[in-house]
């Protein structure tokens, strides 16, 4: 902060806000005065641009402020815009402080830190995540402090960054902390800026790394005698991102909160790899072209009933397994579930009650949970049994274990029912939330608070009994306030204690020691009332924090139940079924569908198709046609299949035999990186390069028009080069659409490789696309008869066709010149154009040929030989 800037003589309160402002010049301060939180300076210059409010001064200083019953809202805005706020509070009461209040900052809120509903997608996970970046490797540690989980890894081999990349794109932190050395990390560098352009990056000192202490870490547990017992006694990496993790969230509550119930440590042979390129191309959790959640697979599959269910599937969709076991249990319980219809059913009524778990108990678990927060737990827990009881007529294993997990908490659910009001406040500041009947000293209280009519009534009726006056009356007013009224024919009665306050005309008023305590407690009953009830509140609520192992677990067992119901449902619906996982190598498909284009689909269907691939002689399918008839979809929707089956969810086909694969690569589409200064063809030539560089023979690989942004001869050598390579040294399943009719000879000349086109019809100029993947290559893109399609003059369609046969004649004689000062020779235009031929008449639909075509169409193939 300028001092230049500051009023030459500061009240203060303006002194103690520098003084506290000084201490977080990082972060926007959020002063308490009063009924709203100010701010002061640049913060105020800042914060008024930044939430479009009125910019004021104090004393010649700048000035804005936002009310503190409602600043949660413009927190969240702040945040957004990658803010950081610190709030400050007043630490002791106005009404008694004498001379200033005295302030400190309470909470530093990031965007990785947050736990406020309102702050936060119930759909998505809110990860922090810390980054240990050295020699010896990298160790990684993503957070989810609305949630409680953790995650670690370590990536110590040739390929770590693209690794890590990997990771941050899965998980997609909101926050990341980072050590010096990451600056050595080039393509991570450059991923974060270009990719998470969300995400807040924060350098942190390399102390807050320092694992030395292992305390920083078990401390976060209850109970954890070391980090061996915390199952991450083998990641030292990941131990030291972890400290400086939980050292930023400690100093963020400015507390230590034994929130989170343990770690979960991975290793590469656990999930599925998916690389981000692959997840965006199958459009897995949002659409390539606008990022919305409709048009994804998620969206289909997404049939839960909760928060929790939400974010767990959408993980699993993420994270598919390579266990074959874990995918048979998935299927299995999949399977019952879709088998007990009328239980599914049953059981999705019941988890739409349940609340987010999860997140409710961070908030409790902070101690900043609202009394709404604590009914929703309490309603939640109440669910249990029931969803205990229809659980236990399934049989299959892990149905059985969720249930076994699912903890009885029927104790919480009582205790919040006969504790809260039906109808509560949004704060407990408010008041009005404890039940009549529970506390006694609130009921008497809340009877004081709101005149204590029956109190008085009370000792009216004692009074007249002790004294035997019987027109004796308890009332107030507001000059004199509660006294005691006798009538002048009962004035010789009054007892001695009696002390005389007013005289009436018709009577006496006066006041008694036990009247005067009454009236005192009246006038501070309000208050009282609302700290009792506070403090009630405060009982209730960490009384349900010491059981957060168990509703933990509980919410774990719950979301990964709703996460199966609705693989159960959407299988139900879209007529799924359920894949042969086997530990072979085979990938076989019969009338398989596209899972999303098929629910898109209004007025026609989708035409179904088969695949099979092996590591033998069906390694490499080249596929053949013209553009819009289908071969993408094709493609993606056997990655897709394939990854479905992995997450344990059935899948669209008739058939399905998967043998696991260990990763999933796609090269699909065309896009500039001009930001990284990279062309089309380089972009499509990088991600080439990184699966020739990271398949294995488990893998399947996905490849479309490989070498289409640049010249003819080099994308067709390119081309045939890396599909030799795929199936000759890798030995991955591949699917390889393309344009270069060339590459059909490959079929002859090396094992593994098959030829497969797109059927279509063609009536003179006019063509129908079948979308159907028949045997056999073909030489006719269709190009000019899509540019019809597509609307382009008939003029220009005319011409096109012209300068067409021209470059066919001279485009022959060029390709075998080429081919023949081609290094390999390993071209043949005589079994191209007879590789082609047979083609033709292999895709041929005689039915729907009328003479005059066959007849061109032989004359035609004829000419080519």
């Amino acid at each position: 902060m300028d001092k230049e800037k500051m009023p030459a003589k500061e009240s203060p309160m303006l002194k103690q806000y520098r003084e506290i402002k000084e201490k977080y010049p990082d972060y926007i301060l959020f002063f308490r005065l009063g009924d709203f939180y100010e701010m002061f300076f640049e913060d105020a210059i800042t914060v008024s641009r930044e939430l479009e409010l009125v910019l004021t001064s104090r004393a010649g200083s700048p000035m804005c402020g936002v009310p503190f019953h409602s600043a949660e809202i413009y927190i969240k805005k702040l945040i957004d815009a990658a803010f950081k706020v610190a709030i400050c509070e007043q630490l002791s009461d106005p009404h008694a402080s004498k001379g200033l209040v005295q302030r400190g900052v309470i909470r530093l809120v990031t965007a990785g830190t947050v736990i406020e509903a309102s702050m936060l997608s119930e759909d998505r996970n809110n990860y922090i995540t810390s980054l240990f970046a050295c020699a010896d490797g990298i160790g990684l540690a993503f957070a989810d402090i609305s949630t409680g989980e953790i995650h670690v890894f370590e990536k110590t081999g040739e390929n770590r960054e693209a690794e890590v990349i990997s990771e941050l794109s899965r998980f997609h932190p909101v926050e990341l902390l980072i050590n010096r050395d990451f600056v050595e990390l080039k393509a991570v560098s450059r991923f974060v800026a270009q990719s998470l352009k969300r995400c807040v990056c924060e350098m942190r000192d390399d102390e807050e790394f320092d694992s030395s202490d292992a305390s920083v870490i078990t401390n976060q547990f209850e109970d954890a005698g070391d980090v061996k017992s915390l199952g991450i006694g083998s990641f030292p990496l990941a131990q030291k991102a972890l400290c400086a993790l939980f050292r930023y969230v400690g100093n963020s509550y400015k507390a230590t909160v034994k929130r989170f119930t343990g770690i979960s440590a991975h290793t590469s042979e656990e999930f599925m790899d998916l690389g981000i390129t692959t997840r965006r191309n199958l459009e897995l959790c949002e659409t390539l072209r606008s990022g919305e959640k409709r048009g994804s697979l998620f969206s289909v599959l997404d049939k839960t009933m909760t928060a929790m269910g939400r974010r767990k599937l959408r993980s699993w969709i993420e994270r598919p397994l390579i266990s074959h076991a874990k995918i048979i249990a998935r299927l299995n319980a999949v399977e019952e579930l879709m088998n007990n219809s009328a239980a599914l059913s049953d059981l999705r009524d019941l988890l739409r009650n349940v609340y987010d778990l999860e997140r409710l108990l961070s908030r409790i678990a902070y101690k900043t949970a609202s009394p709404k927060d604590v009914q929703a737990m309490g309603k939640t827990l109440g669910t249990l049994p029931d969803i205990k009881k229809e659980l236990s007529a399934f049989e299959p294993r892990l149905l059985r274990e969720l249930n076994s997990n699912i903890c009885d908490l029927s104790q919480i659910a009582s205790l919040v029912e006969n504790a809260l009001r039906d109808e509560l406040p949004s704060s407990i500041r408010d008041g009005g939330v404890i039940r009549e009947g529970f506390n006694e000293k609130i009921d008497r209280l809340r009877d004081i608070s709101s005149g204590g009519e029956k109190i008085l009534r009370e000792i009216e009726e004692k009074e007249r009994e002790s004294t035997g006056i019987r027109t004796l009356k308890v009332g107030n007013n507001r000059v004199f306030g509660y006294y005691i009224e006798v009538s002048n024919s009962f004035k010789d009665k009054v007892p001695a204690n009696y002390i005389r306050k007013q005289t009436l005309t018709n009577g006496e008023r006066f006041i008694t020691d036990e009247l005067k305590k009454i009236e005192g407690e009246i006038l501070t009953a309000n208050e009282r009332l609302l700290a009792l009830e506070q403090s009630v509140f405060a009982e209730i609520r960490d009384y349900i924090g010491t059981k957060l192992n168990d509703i933990q677990k509980t919410s774990v067992a719950l979301s990964e139940l709703d996460a199966l119901c609705s693989f159960a449902q959407a299988s139900l619906e879209n007529n799924y079924v359920k894949p042969e996982i086997t530990l072979d190598s085979v990938i076989d498909i019969k009338d398989g569908r596209h899972p999303v284009v098929e629910n898109l689909l209004l007025d026609c269907q989708f035409t179904p198709n088969d695949v099979y691939l092996d590591c033998t002689d069906n390694k490499l399918l080249i596929i053949t046609g013209p553009n819009m008839s289908g071969k993408s979809t094709f493609m993606r929707q056997t990655a897709i299949i394939v990854l479905m089956a992995q997450m344990g969810c059935f899948v669209p086909a008739r058939y399905a035999k998967i043998g696991v694969v260990d990763k999933i690569f796609t090269r699909v589409g065309a896009s500039d990186d001009l930001t990284a200064g990279q062309s089309t063809f380089m972009v499509e030539m990088n991600e080439v390069a990184e699966i020739l560089k990271n398949a294995t023979k488990n893998s399947l690989v996905i490849l479309d028009e490989i070498g289409r942004g640049t010249s003819t001869f080099d994308g067709i050598s390119i081309a045939k080069a890396v599909a030799e390579y795929i199936c000759c040294s890798i030995g991955a399943k591949t699917l390889f659409a393309t344009h270069y009719h060339e590459l059909i000879s490959m079929e002859k000349e090396q094992r593994g490789v098959r030829n497969f086109s797109v059927a279509v019809t063609k009536r003179g100029d006019d063509i129908k696309f079948l979308h159907k993947i028949v045997e056999g290559g073909t030489d006719d893109s269709y190009g000019i008869e899509v540019a019809k399609l597509a609307g382009l003059p008939n003029k220009v369609v005319k011409r096109a066709k012209e300068e067409l046969k021209e470059l066919e004649v001279s485009g022959k004689v060029r390709m075998a010149e080429a081919i023949e000062k081609s290094r390999d020779n390993q071209f043949s235009l005589t079994a191209v154009e007879e590789q082609n031929a047979v083609a033709r008449l292999r895709a041929a639909d005689l039915n729907s040929m009328t003479p005059l075509d066959a007849m061109m169409m032989i004359k035609e193939l004829k000419e080519t030989l």
